[in-house]
């Protein structure tokens, strides 16, 4: 979506660790000790894929993987901010109704049609609604 409507879609992350996975505070805090060494997404990613096997070591293996320095992710991972970060993240979902993970919201609204059709359309209504050009419209300069 973010190649469709470069200059129309800015996306927003919020962590919301579910209650069911025992790991998945943790892990949160982790993504963004890693983002501290710019390694958010490529973390992100290799967590989902390993999300029945995540541990505290699974974790750290990704870390190394990914070849941050382990002694600043251990720091980060407890950095208050971090920490109240995660905290701020599961009060503004559950403010916003979030109930599991991924949801989508465009514009306060959630995305109920959660295929890359469905981003396209809704993501066209808003635009239509702000009285913004679709991107097939706009002229190159």
């Amino acid at each position: 979506m973010i190649e469709k409507y470069p200059k129309q879609v800015k996306i927003v992350y919020k962590n919301f660790p579910i209650q069911s996975h025992k790991h998945s505070e943790p892990a949160a805090k982790a993504a963004l000790a890693a983002q501290k060494q710019g390694k958010f997404w490529p973390f992100h990613d290799l967590l989902y894929a390993h999300y029945k096997d995540l541990s505290d070591k699974k974790m750290r293996d990704i870390a190394s993987q990914l070849k941050l320095d382990m002694v600043r992710f251990e720091k980060d991972r407890k950095n208050p901010a971090i920490v109240g970060k995660v905290r701020a993240d599961i009060r503004d979902g559950n403010r916003a109704g979030v109930r599991g993970v991924p949801t989508v919201f465009i514009n306060g609204r959630r995305l109920r049609k959660r295929s890359l059709e469905g981003f396209s359309e809704m993501i066209e209504r808003e635009l239509q609604k702000a009285g913004n050009s679709s991107p097939q419209k706009i002229k190159p300069k």
